[in-house]
Protein backbone atom coordinates (compact mmCIF):
# COMPACT_ATOMS: atom_id res chain seq x y z
CA UNK A 1 0.00 0.00 0.00
CA UNK A 2 1.41 3.36 -0.97
CA UNK A 3 0.74 6.09 1.57
CA UNK A 4 0.20 9.81 1.00
CA UNK A 5 0.21 12.64 3.52
CA UNK A 6 -1.07 16.20 3.41
CA UNK A 7 1.20 19.21 3.26
CA UNK A 8 0.69 20.24 6.90
CA UNK A 9 1.66 16.76 8.09
CA UNK A 10 4.72 16.70 5.82
CA UNK A 11 5.84 20.09 7.13
CA UNK A 12 5.61 18.92 10.74
CA UNK A 13 7.52 15.73 9.98
CA UNK A 14 10.22 17.65 8.11
CA UNK A 15 10.63 20.06 11.01
CA UNK A 16 11.08 17.19 13.46
CA UNK A 17 13.67 15.55 11.23
CA UNK A 18 15.52 18.78 10.42
CA UNK A 19 16.00 19.43 14.12
CA UNK A 20 18.21 16.33 14.33
CA UNK A 21 20.16 16.75 11.08
CA UNK A 22 23.03 19.03 10.06
CA UNK A 23 21.95 22.10 8.09
CA UNK A 24 21.24 21.30 4.45
CA UNK A 25 21.40 17.52 4.92
CA UNK A 26 17.72 16.91 4.08
CA UNK A 27 17.90 18.99 0.89
CA UNK A 28 21.06 17.18 -0.22
CA UNK A 29 19.32 13.82 0.26
CA UNK A 30 16.39 14.94 -1.88
CA UNK A 31 18.62 16.54 -4.50
CA UNK A 32 20.80 13.48 -4.85
CA UNK A 33 17.77 11.24 -5.34
CA UNK A 34 16.41 13.68 -7.92
CA UNK A 35 19.74 13.76 -9.77
CA UNK A 36 19.86 9.95 -9.91
CA UNK A 37 16.39 9.77 -11.47
CA UNK A 38 17.23 12.52 -13.97
CA UNK A 39 20.38 10.65 -15.00
CA UNK A 40 18.33 7.50 -15.61
CA UNK A 41 16.19 9.37 -18.14
CA UNK A 42 19.16 10.50 -20.21
CA UNK A 43 21.09 8.35 -22.70
CA UNK A 44 24.18 9.78 -21.01
CA UNK A 45 24.81 12.57 -18.54
CA UNK A 46 28.06 13.88 -19.99
CA UNK A 47 27.28 16.56 -22.58
CA UNK A 48 23.52 16.51 -21.93
CA UNK A 49 21.73 19.88 -21.91
CA UNK A 50 19.57 20.19 -18.78
CA UNK A 51 17.32 23.17 -18.04
CA UNK A 52 16.15 23.83 -14.48
CA UNK A 53 13.01 25.91 -13.95
CA UNK A 54 13.63 27.36 -10.51
CA UNK A 55 11.24 29.08 -8.12
CA UNK A 56 12.08 30.74 -4.87
CA UNK A 57 11.42 27.99 -2.32
CA UNK A 58 13.06 24.78 -1.18
CA UNK A 59 11.63 23.11 -4.28
CA UNK A 60 13.90 25.35 -6.35
CA UNK A 61 16.78 24.57 -4.01
CA UNK A 62 16.30 20.83 -4.60
CA UNK A 63 16.45 21.45 -8.36
CA UNK A 64 19.58 23.60 -8.09
CA UNK A 65 21.49 21.12 -5.95
CA UNK A 66 20.45 18.27 -8.25
CA UNK A 67 21.69 20.37 -11.16
CA UNK A 68 25.02 20.78 -9.38
CA UNK A 69 25.37 17.00 -9.05
CA UNK A 70 24.63 16.58 -12.78
CA UNK A 71 26.94 19.44 -13.81
CA UNK A 72 29.74 17.80 -11.85
CA UNK A 73 29.25 14.73 -14.06
CA UNK A 74 29.70 16.77 -17.24
CA UNK A 75 26.18 17.93 -18.07
CA UNK A 76 25.53 21.46 -19.34
CA UNK A 77 23.05 22.79 -16.79
CA UNK A 78 21.14 26.06 -17.17
CA UNK A 79 18.94 27.35 -14.34
CA UNK A 80 16.12 29.71 -15.30
CA UNK A 81 15.34 31.70 -12.14
CA UNK A 82 11.67 32.63 -11.94
CA UNK A 83 11.17 33.55 -8.30
CA UNK A 84 11.54 36.93 -6.63
CA UNK A 85 14.04 35.25 -4.35
CA UNK A 86 16.33 32.32 -4.96
CA UNK A 87 17.93 29.59 -2.89
CA UNK A 88 21.34 31.20 -2.73
CA UNK A 89 23.17 28.09 -1.57
CA UNK A 90 21.75 26.13 -4.50
CA UNK A 91 22.80 28.78 -7.02
CA UNK A 92 26.30 28.88 -5.58
CA UNK A 93 26.58 25.07 -5.69
CA UNK A 94 25.39 25.00 -9.31
CA UNK A 95 27.82 27.68 -10.44
CA UNK A 96 30.70 26.04 -8.54
CA UNK A 97 30.01 22.83 -10.47
CA UNK A 98 30.10 24.65 -13.81
CA UNK A 99 26.40 25.33 -14.30
CA UNK A 100 24.81 28.66 -15.23
CA UNK A 101 21.92 30.57 -13.67
CA UNK A 102 20.07 33.64 -14.94
CA UNK A 103 16.75 35.39 -14.35
CA UNK A 104 13.93 34.61 -16.79
CA UNK A 105 13.48 37.48 -19.24
CA UNK A 106 10.63 36.04 -21.30
CA UNK A 107 12.86 34.18 -23.76
CA UNK A 108 12.13 30.46 -23.48
CA UNK A 109 14.26 29.30 -26.40
CA UNK A 110 16.66 27.50 -24.06
CA UNK A 111 13.90 25.00 -23.23
CA UNK A 112 13.63 23.93 -26.86
CA UNK A 113 17.30 22.96 -27.04
CA UNK A 114 17.16 20.92 -23.82
CA UNK A 115 17.55 17.17 -23.44
CA UNK A 116 15.77 17.33 -20.08
CA UNK A 117 13.68 19.93 -18.24
CA UNK A 118 13.41 19.93 -14.45
CA UNK A 119 10.39 21.65 -12.89
CA UNK A 120 11.35 23.26 -9.58
CA UNK A 121 9.01 26.24 -9.85
CA UNK A 122 6.49 25.71 -7.06
CA UNK A 123 6.64 23.21 -4.22
CA UNK A 124 3.96 21.38 -2.25
CA UNK A 125 2.86 24.62 -0.58
CA UNK A 126 1.54 26.09 -3.83
CA UNK A 127 -2.20 26.84 -4.00
CA UNK A 128 -4.43 28.13 -6.76
CA UNK A 129 -3.35 29.35 -10.17
CA UNK A 130 0.28 29.69 -11.14
CA UNK A 131 1.38 33.31 -11.24
CA UNK A 132 3.65 34.81 -13.86
CA UNK A 133 6.25 34.00 -14.97
CA UNK A 134 5.58 30.51 -13.64
CA UNK A 135 2.47 30.03 -15.81
CA UNK A 136 4.37 31.02 -18.96
CA UNK A 137 7.21 28.63 -18.13
CA UNK A 138 4.71 25.81 -17.54
CA UNK A 139 3.27 26.39 -21.02
CA UNK A 140 6.74 26.54 -22.58
CA UNK A 141 7.74 23.30 -20.86
CA UNK A 142 4.57 21.61 -22.13
CA UNK A 143 5.44 22.55 -25.71
CA UNK A 144 9.14 21.75 -25.55
CA UNK A 145 10.20 18.36 -26.96
CA UNK A 146 12.33 17.31 -23.96
CA UNK A 147 10.96 15.11 -21.16
CA UNK A 148 9.97 16.96 -17.99
CA UNK A 149 10.83 15.89 -14.46
CA UNK A 150 8.81 17.47 -11.66
CA UNK A 151 10.42 18.04 -8.26
CA UNK A 152 8.13 16.56 -5.58
CA UNK A 153 4.96 17.65 -7.43
CA UNK A 154 4.18 19.26 -10.81
CA UNK A 155 3.89 23.03 -10.39
CA UNK A 156 0.25 24.12 -10.53
CA UNK A 157 -1.11 20.93 -8.91
CA UNK A 158 -2.59 21.16 -5.43
CA UNK A 159 -0.62 18.69 -3.31
CA UNK A 160 -3.54 17.85 -0.99
CA UNK A 161 -6.35 17.48 -3.53
CA UNK A 162 -4.96 17.09 -7.07
CA UNK A 163 -6.88 20.19 -8.15
CA UNK A 164 -5.51 22.18 -11.10
CA UNK A 165 -6.84 25.73 -11.15
CA UNK A 166 -5.14 26.94 -14.35
CA UNK A 167 -1.92 26.15 -16.19
CA UNK A 168 0.16 23.37 -14.67
CA UNK A 169 3.36 21.60 -15.57
CA UNK A 170 2.75 18.28 -17.31
CA UNK A 171 5.53 15.96 -16.17
CA UNK A 172 6.74 12.73 -17.67
CA UNK A 173 8.23 11.81 -14.30
CA UNK A 174 7.63 13.15 -10.82
CA UNK A 175 10.26 12.50 -8.14
CA UNK A 176 8.59 12.88 -4.75
CA UNK A 177 10.34 12.94 -1.41
CA UNK A 178 9.64 11.50 2.04
CA UNK A 179 6.06 10.43 1.33
CA UNK A 180 3.62 10.59 -1.54
CA UNK A 181 1.22 13.51 -1.74
CA UNK A 182 -2.52 12.94 -2.31
CA UNK A 183 -2.51 15.18 -5.40
CA UNK A 184 -0.15 12.76 -7.16
CA UNK A 185 -2.79 10.01 -7.03
CA UNK A 186 -6.00 11.91 -7.82
CA UNK A 187 -6.96 13.49 -11.14
CA UNK A 188 -6.53 15.98 -12.57
CA UNK A 189 -3.21 16.19 -10.71
CA UNK A 190 -2.36 12.53 -11.20
CA UNK A 191 -2.65 12.92 -14.95
CA UNK A 192 -0.10 15.78 -14.82
CA UNK A 193 2.36 13.79 -12.70
CA UNK A 194 3.26 11.06 -15.18
CA UNK A 195 5.22 8.22 -13.62
CA UNK A 196 5.84 8.79 -9.93
CA UNK A 197 9.10 7.73 -8.26
CA UNK A 198 9.50 7.86 -4.49
CA UNK A 199 12.78 8.89 -2.85
CA UNK A 200 13.19 7.99 0.81
CA UNK A 201 14.80 10.85 2.74
CA UNK A 202 14.21 9.40 6.19
CA UNK A 203 10.83 10.99 6.89
CA UNK A 204 8.96 7.75 7.58
CA UNK A 205 9.44 7.53 11.38
CA UNK A 206 8.07 11.06 11.77
CA UNK A 207 4.86 10.45 9.83
CA UNK A 208 1.45 9.57 11.34
CA UNK A 209 -1.24 7.53 9.60
CA UNK A 210 -1.72 8.57 5.97
CA UNK A 211 -4.52 10.75 4.63
CA UNK A 212 -4.74 8.64 1.47
CA UNK A 213 -3.57 5.22 0.35
CA UNK A 214 -3.12 3.63 -3.05
CA UNK A 215 -3.35 -0.17 -3.11
CA UNK A 216 -1.12 -2.53 -5.03
CA UNK A 217 -1.86 -6.00 -6.32
CA UNK A 218 -0.53 -7.71 -3.18
CA UNK A 219 -2.89 -5.66 -1.03
CA UNK A 220 -5.88 -6.77 -3.08
CA UNK A 221 -4.75 -10.40 -3.09
CA UNK A 222 -4.52 -10.40 0.70
CA UNK A 223 -8.14 -9.26 1.04
CA UNK A 224 -9.97 -11.33 -1.57
CA UNK A 225 -12.11 -14.11 -0.09
CA UNK A 226 -10.64 -17.55 -0.82
CA UNK A 227 -12.84 -20.67 -0.60
CA UNK A 228 -11.50 -23.31 1.76
CA UNK A 229 -11.97 -27.04 1.95
CA UNK A 230 -15.19 -26.67 3.95
CA UNK A 231 -16.66 -23.84 1.88
CA UNK A 232 -20.13 -24.13 0.41
CA UNK A 233 -22.29 -21.69 -1.50
CA UNK A 234 -23.69 -20.18 1.67
CA UNK A 235 -20.32 -19.72 3.36
CA UNK A 236 -19.04 -18.01 0.21
CA UNK A 237 -21.93 -15.55 0.42
CA UNK A 238 -25.37 -15.04 -1.08
CA UNK A 239 -26.00 -11.80 -2.92
CA UNK A 240 -29.51 -10.53 -3.61
CA UNK A 241 -29.54 -8.43 -6.77
CA UNK A 242 -32.26 -5.82 -7.14
CA UNK A 243 -31.10 -4.33 -10.43
CA UNK A 244 -32.66 -4.01 -13.84
CA UNK A 245 -36.29 -3.96 -14.88
CA UNK A 246 -38.37 -5.05 -17.83
CA UNK A 247 -37.34 -1.77 -19.46
CA UNK A 248 -33.61 -2.08 -18.61
CA UNK A 249 -32.98 -5.80 -18.68
CA UNK A 250 -29.31 -5.46 -19.57
CA UNK A 251 -28.55 -3.85 -16.20
CA UNK A 252 -29.78 -6.99 -14.49
CA UNK A 253 -27.66 -9.24 -16.69
CA UNK A 254 -24.51 -7.18 -16.17
CA UNK A 255 -24.92 -6.79 -12.40
CA UNK A 256 -25.58 -10.50 -11.91
CA UNK A 257 -22.66 -11.34 -14.19
CA UNK A 258 -20.30 -9.05 -12.28
CA UNK A 259 -21.19 -10.85 -9.06
CA UNK A 260 -20.83 -14.35 -10.47
CA UNK A 261 -17.52 -13.62 -12.14
CA UNK A 262 -16.13 -12.23 -8.87
CA UNK A 263 -16.76 -15.48 -7.05
CA UNK A 264 -19.93 -15.15 -4.98
CA UNK A 265 -21.50 -18.37 -3.69
CA UNK A 266 -24.99 -17.64 -4.99
CA UNK A 267 -26.93 -14.85 -6.65
CA UNK A 268 -30.63 -14.48 -5.94
CA UNK A 269 -32.22 -12.25 -8.55
CA UNK A 270 -35.73 -10.81 -8.33
CA UNK A 271 -37.26 -8.56 -10.94
CA UNK A 272 -39.79 -8.27 -13.73
CA UNK A 273 -40.69 -11.32 -15.79
CA UNK A 274 -38.76 -10.31 -18.91
CA UNK A 275 -35.74 -9.33 -16.85
CA UNK A 276 -35.81 -12.70 -15.09
CA UNK A 277 -36.01 -14.52 -18.43
CA UNK A 278 -33.00 -12.63 -19.78
CA UNK A 279 -30.93 -13.16 -16.63
CA UNK A 280 -31.63 -16.91 -16.69
CA UNK A 281 -30.86 -17.11 -20.40
CA UNK A 282 -27.39 -15.65 -19.77
CA UNK A 283 -26.76 -16.94 -16.25
CA UNK A 284 -28.75 -20.17 -15.65
CA UNK A 285 -26.98 -20.68 -12.29
CA UNK A 286 -28.88 -17.68 -10.88
CA UNK A 287 -31.69 -18.38 -8.43
CA UNK A 288 -34.28 -16.07 -9.95
CA UNK A 289 -37.91 -15.26 -9.33
CA UNK A 290 -40.42 -12.77 -10.65
CA UNK A 291 -41.04 -9.82 -8.33
CA UNK A 292 -43.84 -7.42 -9.08
CA UNK A 293 -42.80 -3.79 -8.50
CA UNK A 294 -45.58 -3.13 -6.01
CA UNK A 295 -44.40 -6.04 -3.84
CA UNK A 296 -40.72 -5.25 -4.03
CA UNK A 297 -40.40 -4.53 -0.31
CA UNK A 298 -40.42 -8.26 0.42
CA UNK A 299 -36.77 -9.31 0.67
CA UNK A 300 -37.67 -13.00 0.64
CA UNK A 301 -35.81 -16.03 2.01
CA UNK A 302 -32.44 -17.40 0.97
CA UNK A 303 -29.85 -16.65 3.68
CA UNK A 304 -28.90 -13.43 1.90
CA UNK A 305 -25.75 -11.77 3.23
CA UNK A 306 -25.74 -8.66 1.00
CA UNK A 307 -27.97 -6.76 -1.42
CA UNK A 308 -26.92 -4.85 -4.55
CA UNK A 309 -29.64 -2.44 -5.57
CA UNK A 310 -30.17 0.31 -8.12
CA UNK A 311 -28.74 -0.17 -11.62
CA UNK A 312 -31.59 0.13 -14.12
CA UNK A 313 -34.15 -0.47 -11.35
CA UNK A 314 -36.24 2.68 -11.73
CA UNK A 315 -37.10 5.71 -9.62
CA UNK A 316 -40.84 5.29 -9.04
CA UNK A 317 -42.55 5.27 -5.64
CA UNK A 318 -42.40 1.48 -5.50
CA UNK A 319 -38.64 1.61 -6.08
CA UNK A 320 -38.26 4.05 -3.18
CA UNK A 321 -40.24 1.65 -0.97
CA UNK A 322 -38.01 -1.21 -2.09
CA UNK A 323 -34.87 0.77 -1.31
CA UNK A 324 -36.25 1.70 2.10
CA UNK A 325 -36.92 -1.96 2.91
CA UNK A 326 -33.42 -2.94 1.83
CA UNK A 327 -31.87 -0.19 3.96
CA UNK A 328 -33.93 -1.29 6.96
CA UNK A 329 -32.50 -4.81 6.66
CA UNK A 330 -29.53 -6.05 8.68
CA UNK A 331 -27.41 -7.18 5.74
CA UNK A 332 -24.70 -5.35 3.81
CA UNK A 333 -26.05 -3.06 1.09
CA UNK A 334 -24.57 -1.63 -2.10
CA UNK A 335 -26.60 1.21 -3.62
CA UNK A 336 -25.89 2.48 -7.12
CA UNK A 337 -27.45 4.42 -9.99
CA UNK A 338 -31.24 4.72 -9.53
CA UNK A 339 -30.91 3.97 -5.82
CA UNK A 340 -28.63 7.01 -5.44
CA UNK A 341 -31.04 9.10 -7.50
CA UNK A 342 -33.78 8.14 -5.04
CA UNK A 343 -31.56 9.24 -2.16
CA UNK A 344 -31.38 12.64 -3.88
CA UNK A 345 -35.11 12.93 -4.65
CA UNK A 346 -38.32 13.82 -2.82
CA UNK A 347 -38.01 10.86 -0.46
CA UNK A 348 -34.25 11.27 -0.22
CA UNK A 349 -34.21 12.78 3.27
CA UNK A 350 -35.97 9.81 4.84
CA UNK A 351 -33.92 7.32 2.85
CA UNK A 352 -30.67 9.11 3.73
CA UNK A 353 -31.63 8.90 7.39
CA UNK A 354 -31.98 5.13 6.95
CA UNK A 355 -28.45 5.06 5.58
CA UNK A 356 -27.18 7.02 8.59
CA UNK A 357 -28.95 4.69 11.02
CA UNK A 358 -27.63 1.46 9.55
CA UNK A 359 -25.15 -0.65 11.50
CA UNK A 360 -24.46 -3.11 8.69
CA UNK A 361 -21.92 -2.15 5.98
CA UNK A 362 -23.28 0.30 3.39
CA UNK A 363 -21.58 1.25 0.13
CA UNK A 364 -22.71 3.94 -2.32
CA UNK A 365 -21.12 3.97 -5.79
CA UNK A 366 -22.03 7.26 -7.54
CA UNK A 367 -20.44 8.93 -10.53
CA UNK A 368 -19.76 12.67 -10.31
CA UNK A 369 -23.22 13.70 -11.52
CA UNK A 370 -25.00 11.45 -9.03
CA UNK A 371 -22.83 12.64 -6.17
CA UNK A 372 -23.42 16.25 -7.18
CA UNK A 373 -27.19 15.71 -6.96
CA UNK A 374 -26.82 13.91 -3.65
CA UNK A 375 -24.80 16.78 -2.15
CA UNK A 376 -26.56 19.64 -3.93
CA UNK A 377 -23.26 20.57 -5.56
CA UNK A 378 -22.09 21.39 -9.08
CA UNK A 379 -20.84 18.44 -11.12
CA UNK A 380 -17.78 20.32 -12.40
CA UNK A 381 -16.92 21.20 -8.81
CA UNK A 382 -17.15 17.54 -7.80
CA UNK A 383 -14.86 16.51 -10.66
CA UNK A 384 -12.33 19.23 -9.81
CA UNK A 385 -12.23 18.33 -6.08
CA UNK A 386 -13.01 14.65 -5.96
CA UNK A 387 -11.46 13.99 -2.57
CA UNK A 388 -13.31 16.79 -0.84
CA UNK A 389 -16.74 15.74 -2.06
CA UNK A 390 -16.31 12.00 -1.53
CA UNK A 391 -15.19 12.61 2.07
CA UNK A 392 -18.05 15.04 2.64
CA UNK A 393 -20.63 12.49 1.48
CA UNK A 394 -19.10 9.66 3.51
CA UNK A 395 -19.00 11.75 6.68
CA UNK A 396 -22.54 13.06 6.20
CA UNK A 397 -24.11 9.65 5.54
CA UNK A 398 -21.85 7.58 7.79
CA UNK A 399 -21.07 5.05 5.06
CA UNK A 400 -18.49 4.21 2.42
CA UNK A 401 -18.67 6.22 -0.82
CA UNK A 402 -16.96 5.05 -4.00
CA UNK A 403 -16.83 8.00 -6.40
CA UNK A 404 -16.36 6.67 -9.93
CA UNK A 405 -14.39 8.57 -12.53
CA UNK A 406 -10.97 9.13 -14.06
CA UNK A 407 -9.62 8.50 -10.57
CA UNK A 408 -11.98 6.40 -8.49
CA UNK A 409 -11.74 7.47 -4.86
CA UNK A 410 -13.21 5.65 -1.89
CA UNK A 411 -14.01 7.48 1.34
CA UNK A 412 -15.08 5.98 4.66
CA UNK A 413 -15.62 7.89 7.93
CA UNK A 414 -12.46 8.04 10.01
CA UNK A 415 -10.30 6.13 7.51
CA UNK A 416 -7.73 7.14 4.88
CA UNK A 417 -9.18 7.83 1.46
CA UNK A 418 -8.34 5.17 -1.13
CA UNK A 419 -7.30 6.20 -4.64
CA UNK A 420 -7.67 3.37 -7.13
CA UNK A 421 -4.61 3.02 -9.41
CA UNK A 422 -6.17 0.89 -12.16
CA UNK A 423 -8.62 3.36 -13.68
CA UNK A 424 -8.69 3.50 -17.47
CA UNK A 425 -10.67 5.35 -20.12
CA UNK A 426 -11.64 1.93 -21.50
CA UNK A 427 -14.31 1.91 -18.78
CA UNK A 428 -16.03 4.98 -20.22
CA UNK A 429 -18.79 2.98 -21.85
CA UNK A 430 -22.38 2.10 -20.94
CA UNK A 431 -22.94 -0.67 -18.40
CA UNK A 432 -19.49 -0.86 -16.85
CA UNK A 433 -20.83 0.60 -13.60
CA UNK A 434 -23.40 -2.21 -13.42
CA UNK A 435 -20.59 -4.77 -13.56
CA UNK A 436 -18.77 -2.90 -10.78
CA UNK A 437 -21.91 -3.01 -8.63
CA UNK A 438 -22.13 -6.77 -9.05
CA UNK A 439 -18.44 -7.26 -8.27
CA UNK A 440 -18.52 -5.08 -5.15
CA UNK A 441 -21.78 -6.69 -4.04
CA UNK A 442 -20.21 -10.13 -4.35
CA UNK A 443 -17.31 -9.06 -2.13
CA UNK A 444 -19.71 -7.62 0.43
CA UNK A 445 -21.58 -10.91 0.43
CA UNK A 446 -18.26 -12.70 0.91
CA UNK A 447 -17.72 -10.88 4.19
CA UNK A 448 -15.53 -7.91 3.26
CA UNK A 449 -16.13 -4.53 4.86
CA UNK A 450 -17.66 -1.88 2.65
CA UNK A 451 -14.31 -0.09 2.32
CA UNK A 452 -12.38 -3.24 1.41
CA UNK A 453 -15.10 -4.47 -0.96
CA UNK A 454 -15.03 -1.12 -2.75
CA UNK A 455 -11.23 -1.04 -2.96
CA UNK A 456 -10.92 -4.59 -4.28
CA UNK A 457 -13.80 -4.25 -6.74
CA UNK A 458 -12.47 -0.99 -8.18
CA UNK A 459 -8.98 -2.44 -8.58
CA UNK A 460 -10.21 -5.63 -10.28
CA UNK A 461 -12.67 -3.68 -12.44
CA UNK A 462 -9.87 -1.51 -13.85
CA UNK A 463 -7.54 -4.44 -14.51
CA UNK A 464 -10.38 -6.41 -16.11
CA UNK A 465 -10.89 -3.60 -18.61
CA UNK A 466 -7.28 -3.89 -19.78
CA UNK A 467 -6.98 -7.66 -19.66
CA UNK A 468 -10.27 -8.45 -21.38
CA UNK A 469 -9.11 -7.40 -24.85
CA UNK A 470 -5.43 -6.67 -24.32
CA UNK A 471 -5.99 -2.93 -24.07
CA UNK A 472 -8.30 -2.69 -27.10
CA UNK A 473 -11.74 -1.06 -26.74
CA UNK A 474 -14.24 -3.07 -24.73
CA UNK A 475 -17.93 -3.24 -23.97
CA UNK A 476 -19.31 -3.81 -20.50
CA UNK A 477 -19.93 -7.46 -21.35
CA UNK A 478 -16.21 -7.92 -22.00
CA UNK A 479 -15.54 -7.07 -18.35
CA UNK A 480 -17.30 -10.27 -17.38
CA UNK A 481 -14.53 -12.21 -19.09
CA UNK A 482 -11.84 -9.89 -17.77
CA UNK A 483 -12.74 -10.19 -14.08
CA UNK A 484 -11.46 -13.77 -13.65
CA UNK A 485 -8.25 -12.75 -15.43
CA UNK A 486 -7.81 -9.84 -13.03
CA UNK A 487 -8.40 -12.08 -10.00
CA UNK A 488 -5.85 -14.54 -11.30
CA UNK A 489 -3.36 -11.72 -11.94
CA UNK A 490 -3.51 -10.37 -8.39
CA UNK A 491 -3.22 -13.90 -7.05
CA UNK A 492 0.01 -14.34 -8.96
CA UNK A 493 1.39 -11.23 -7.23
CA UNK A 494 1.74 -13.24 -4.02
CA UNK A 495 2.45 -16.65 -5.55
Amino acid sequence: MRSAHTVSVVREAEAALLARLPEGALMRRAAFGLAVECARLLPRVYGARIVLLVGGGDNGGDALHAGAFLAARGASVFAVLAGRSVHQGGVEALRAAGGKAYAFSGDGSVLFDADLIVDGLVGIGGRGRLREPHATLAVLAANAPAPVVAVDLPSGVDADTGEVAGHAVRADLTVTFGTHKPGLFVDPGAERAGRVVFVDIGLGPELPAPALVRPQAVDIAALLPRPGAESDKYRRGVLAVRAGSDRYRGAAVLTVGGALRTGVGMVRYEGGERAVDQVLARWPETVASVLEPLHSTNLGPGRVSAVAIGPGRGTHRANADELGAVLESEVSVLADADAITLLSGEDGRDLADLVREREAPTLLTPHAGELARLLGADRADVEARRLEHAVRAADDLGCTVLLKGSTTVIASPGAPVVANPTGTSLLATAGTGDVLSGAAGALLAGGLSAANAAMCAAYLHGRAAVLARGGAPISASDLLEGLPLAIREVGEAVA
